[in-house]
């Protein structure tokens, strides 16, 4: 298993993690079977999309700040103010499966694995493990 930290600098923004999770792969020794990236966190989340055009995460951000508003009078925001980044990472989500082919993950023409700060800045940890032979 290999242990990716992140460090972020925005309260929300898009880090691609495609290249780290490819050389994790490879160093992984697994040449076919599946591999789970884990982002060990509740308010920052993972998945795949276009990645050649920044416009797309920053209407993906937008969109879920359109629908799940800050401080739309959350119950959780009494604790430590961040009810919406639990709830947008509820939606994206805080895991991915990709399927290994040839020591690498296999991925679309356009896709790429981003991992989504939805409460920063803060220091993040990411697990990625490579299954199969």
């Amino acid at each position: 298993m290999h242990e990716l930290t992140i460090s972020t600098t925005k309260k929300q923004q898009m880090i691609d993690i495609t290249p780290q999770v490819k050389e994790a792969v490879m160093k992984s020794g697994v040449k076919d079977g599946v591999c789970i990236v884990y982002a060990l966190h509740t308010t920052a989340g993972l998945f795949i999309n276009e990645n050649a055009d920044p416009n797309i995460c920053e209407d993906v951000l937008n969109s879920l700040s359109n629908m799940v508003p800050n401080h739309n009078n959350y119950k959780h925001d009494a604790i430590d103010n961040n009810a919406a980044a639990h709830i947008k990472t509820a939606i994206m989500g805080n895991n991915i499966s990709l399927i290994i082919h040839n020591k690498a993950p296999v991925l679309g023409r356009w896709q790429a694995i981003l991992f989504f700060e939805l409460d920063g800045p803060r220091e993040r940890k990411v697990l990625i493990k490579a299954l199969g032979k």
